[in-house]
Order: C-alpha cells, then structure tokens, then sequence
C-alpha cells in the first residue's frame, strides 16, 4: 500500500538548520523597521539564527507603524522576522520588547507578556561584571520628537525618499563591483546640524542616566552605532537594521561589543570587561530596579 506523502514543519526544518555560531549573555537591536522597504529583513533573519543569547532586547522602532498608515508594505520576510523573535522567546530566551515613536501604538500594552515577550517602557539591566545599564529607545529625550511631531514626520519622509534614492544609487554600484555606500550616513556626518543633533541626544539619554543612578544607557533611534563614555556614563546605541546593520552584544565576561553585519566586522569601540564579579540577575523593570541600592561607580 503506498504512503502518503509527508509535509515538514517549517518550524522543525526551520529549528534543523539553525546552528547558532555565537554565543553571547545579551543582544540589543532596535530600528528594524519591519513594514519598511529599506528594513534588512534577510541579513537580520541570518544574524538572529548564529546568534544565541539568554536575553534579548528589541529596543524601539521594531515595526514602522508610521510606515504602514501611509501604505501596506509586509512581505514573508518580515513574518519570518516575527516567528523567529517568537521562536527564540519559546525556546527560553528571556525577550524584553521597548516600543519606540515608530511602533508607539504598543505602549497602549505595557506590562503584558505577548508569546513570551514582555512589553515594558524601559528597563534596567545587569551586566555580569556588575554594571547597571539604563535601556530606552531614546525617542522621548529627543527635542525634534517632543516638540515638533510634524517635523519628526516629515524627516521620517525625507529619510524614506533618501533610501529609495540610495537604493537606485547602490544598484549600479553593485553592477561595477562597488561595495554599498549609505547616501543617509554621508549626510549626517557632513551635515552640521544632523552632527549637532547627535550630540545633543546622545548627551541628553546620558545625562537621564546619571540621574536614575545607572553606570550607562543602552538606546537606538538615531541609526549611529556607537560606544563612548560622556562624562563618565558609558554611552551604548545599537545602531539600526535598515543601513548600518548593527547590534549591541554583552559577552558571558561582561564585554560590550558592536557587531557590524554590513562587513562582517567589529566597529570601533569594544570595551573590556570591568571587574569580575558574581552572575547578576536577569534585567527588570525600572520601577522594580529604582528600590535596589545603588551600586559602586563604574570601574
């Protein structure tokens, strides 16, 4: 009697082919942009498969509800996105989701769990050598986001128009054999006043973490990859999956390490390890974390 064929789980054959080639404490990525033609579905989908980790954090801006009001865009890619984030959460990776202004319709859902991912408004994390790290997207210390929405929207249009034009640009590029060019990050590097406002919102997430007693601040939103002290607090932004391709990693030691998947290498700016110290809890909500003592200058 012949046998009826059989179908595979994507899932299972999914799970057969992921063999994850780093091992880390913690991963940080913001700035997915899932809904947007310029998010890097695919290179992202790759790095979360070789990376393994016990906490996540999706910091911001992971889905562009902006994006998505203005027209549908949501290819298998991106579900693919979302099944992985929800497969890692399954198999016991603690996932720790901090909406951002792009995907701010989820803060009507603070303090619910969603298929094991806990949406939260910001969160205090532990490093294994015992520093404390403020996590926030960074949107609401941002003055342009706060004080004039409209032009927060209308840069969020410009910046889609300089994807599209940068897209155009790097596809003859590639027919030369040249290596992709961000039009966007020429921009903001060249442009004095985007240099201006860099340095304004990366001194102003510092100085909000000096004040909640945190040794350093972990952010996104403004697509620059980066680690710097300021003034003594230790400045970490994880970059974006839309260009820079970037993500914030915590080592089992405690090393704070940029990982750049545009090139395959490690951006300037990896730390060494602080102090040894003994295995720290699992990150928790700011509100529980404000009652615990404040701990010891960075060392």
């Amino acid at each position: 009697m012949p046998t009826m064929p059989t179908t595979q789980d994507p899932q299972a054959a999914g799970g057969a082919a992921d063999k994850p080639t780093l091992s880390v404490r913690t991963v940080w990525i913001s700035d997915l942009h899932l809904g947007t033609p310029g998010c890097q579905a695919r290179a992202l989908l790759d790095f979360l498969r070789d990376v393994e980790c016990d906490t996540l954090y999706l910091v911001g801006d992971i889905i562009d509800g902006w994006q998505l009001r203005r027209s549908w865009y949501w290819p298998q890619t991106h579900n693919d996105v979302v099944q992985k984030l929800l497969r890692k959460a399954r198999k016991g990776t603690r996932v720790i989701f901090i909406p951002g202004n792009h995907d701010e319709f989820a803060r009507k859902y603070l303090a619910h769990n969603f298929g094991g991912v806990d949406v939260v408004e910001e969160a205090m994390h532990v490093t294994a050598d015992g520093r404390r790290l403020w996590i926030t997207h960074g949107d609401l210390y941002d003055g342009v986001i706060q004080c004039a929405r409209w032009l927060a929207i209308a840069g969020d249009l410009a910046y889609e128009f300089t994807l599209k034009v940068n897209r155009w640009f790097n596809h003859i590029r590639a027919k030369f054999g040249l290596p992709y060019w961000s039009l966007s990050r020429y921009l903001k590097h060249k442009v004095k006043r985007a240099v201006s406002y860099i340095n304004e919102f990366e001194n102003a997430v510092a100085r909000e973490a000096r004040k909640r007693g945190a040794h350093g601040v972990v952010c996104g939103h403004i697509h620059h990859a980066e680690i710097r002290e300021i003034e003594g607090i230790l400045y970490c932004n994880d970059g974006d999956w839309v260009e820079s391709l970037t993500a914030l990693v915590e080592h089992h030691d405690g090393r704070l390490e940029i990982l750049d998947r545009g090139d395959q290498a490690a951006l300037p700016g990896m730390l060494p390890a602080a102090r040894p110290a003994p295995p720290a809890a699992l990150p928790v909500p700011v509100a529980a974390a404000a009652k615990a003592v404040a701990p010891d200058t960075v060392a």
